[in-house]
């Protein structure tokens, strides 16, 4: 394919860009060019998306068979994105997430759970579900059924900037005993980035249109698989030391938030990782074992360092404070 690629450099966009090339896709980008040298091959357009000017020029004459968006802020910039693109791609991915349905979420819901109410004219970012949502509505109005919407769950995998996996890995580096949020065989539903985008590319190639819960089928692994295979792939000196959600809120530790197990208020929210995702499975998508999900995050980390954590991710300090770690630790020991 022809392909254009809004993003590229972090991410889900880098994750597409290289699945794209790998494939025989002829790519362009378009973004601010400010992060990342364009790789190899690639044809990097510049400008500032929340310019549309810039943008128009930087689109030129060109066309492209299918175009794939990244954006997660002002819905504003991608109906003017789409609206240029209009008659110039044959299909338009937006990358979208869970994000879009209605809290709390119901239990093992699939693409018809309720939505928030989302304004595709909208320039707030501030509230990202209906962002998110607003960013839908604006790619459906410019394609119709030509738009595929990928509402993604829990994104893990190389070139990760959240702060999830990285954190947790250089959390595990460092030895010793560390706490982890009981129980361990608390479900997980997430998807490696690097499935979403071939996925989202493969859908392009054929067209796909509507939305789709795209994540990592549930019951699939627990907390437990996740942080034991982190030990086993690595090959760090590391004990885990499960200790209950409760006495975790008590000591100042939401561990558990990092993967929407837990509130910031210390409750449990439901239908984080239990989504119906049998439409995106019927429709090709599949999903690498946990173990190369890993393995290539920690293979990454090594080669390049910590990333530079997107503006929106909470801080790791939110999570976990070393002191109070430790007194938590003294006390199981002791008990």
């Amino acid at each position: 394919m022809k392909l254009l690629v809004l993003g590229g450099t972090h991410h889900v966009g880098r994750a597409v860009v290289e699945a794209a090339l790998e494939r025989g896709d002829e790519v362009s980008t378009l973004n601010r060019g400010l992060s990342r040298a364009p790789a190899p091959g690639v044809r990097a357009l510049v400008a500032d998306r929340t310019d549309p000017e810039s943008v128009r020029q930087a689109l030129g004459e060109g066309e492209w068979d299918a175009v794939i968006d990244t954006w997660a802020w002002a819905p504003r910039v991608v109906r003017e994105s789409a609206r240029l693109l209009t008659g110039r791609a044959g299909h338009y991915g937006y990358v979208s997430s869970r994000g879009v349905h209605r809290w709390p979420w119901p239990p093992g819901a699939d693409e018809h759970a309720p939505l928030v109410d989302g304004d595709p004219a909208s320039t707030d970012d501030a509230d990202y579900a209906a962002a998110k949502r607003g960013g839908e509505l604006a790619v459906a109005e410019a394609f119709a059924g030509r738009a595929l919407l990928a509402r993604a769950g829990m994104i893990l995998g190389p070139y990760e900037d959240v702060g999830r996996i990285p954190w947790w890995l250089r959390r595990l580096e460092k030895g010793g005993r560390v706490l982890a949020p009981a129980p361990a065989d608390t479900p997980l539903q997430y998807l490696d980035v690097r499935d979403l985008a071939a996925w989202m590319l493969s859908a392009a190639e054929r067209g796909l249109g509507g939305a789709f819960t795209v994540t990592g089928p549930p019951g699939a692994i627990t907390l437990g698989d996740l942080l034991t295979t982190m030990l086993q792939v690595t090959g760090f000196d590391t004990e885990l030391v499960w200790a209950d959600p409760d006495l975790l809120i008590r000591h100042g530790l939401p561990l558990g938030m990092e993967f929407g197990l837990r509130l910031p208020d210390g409750g449990v929210p439901s239908g984080m990782h239990d989504a119906d995702v049998g439409a995106a499975l019927a429709e090709g998508l599949a999903v690498r074992p946990l173990r190369e999900t890993l393995a290539d995050t920690w293979a990454w980390l090594q080669a390049e360092g910590d990333p530079v954590p997107r503006a929106d991710a909470p801080s790791p300090d939110t999570w976990l404070d070393a002191a109070a770690e430790q007194r938590l630790l003294d006390q199981l020991s002791h008990s």
